[in-house]
């Protein structure tokens, strides 16, 4: 950010500005490094959570990620469509659909993964090692209490 385009010590001494353009920093990078491998951060985030966990059901990534049914319908929709998915209904509950990583989502995860830590550690490049740890914990901490 340029002087020019600083709002002053009245705005960024506020810690939902600097949260909220932290986090708009982040987006920014993770849609470079990752858009290259055909996902986004939400996808990921979905991905991640399948991978290595037994073939589980939408609602239960759902709740996993605390996103609502449709949005995951919709996420897993696009996943599907790029080949990183696959459903199909529970051996022995039809009802449920059971969602798995295809050989190319796994795959995808770990590549995914890499750039997604590249892009982290950009935006971290101001902070010492520790100062990051220490951020990631205070973050979580907000977090997970909140």
């Amino acid at each position: 950010m340029s002087n020019d385009e600083d709002p002053g010590p009245g705005v960024t001494r506020r810690l939902g500005y600097l949260l909220k353009h932290a986090q708009l920093r982040m987006a920014e990078l993770s849609e470079r490094a990752l858009s290259p491998l055909g996902v986004n951060g939400r996808e990921l985030a979905v991905l991640n959570v399948l991978m290595g966990r037994e073939p589980g059901s939408q609602h239960e990534a759902a709740q996993r990620l605390g996103i609502d049914r449709t949005t995951m319908v919709a996420l897993l929709d696009t996943l599907e469509r790029k080949g990183l998915v696959s459903r199909h209904p529970h051996v022995e509950d039809r009802r449920r659909n059971v969602v798995e990583l295809t050989r190319v989502g796994h795959e995808t995860v770990i590549k995914a993964n890499a750039a997604a830590e590249a892009a982290e550690a950009e935006l971290m490049e101001p902070l010492s090692r520790a100062d990051r740890q220490q951020l990631r914990e205070w973050l979580r901490a907000i977090v997970i209490r909140g």
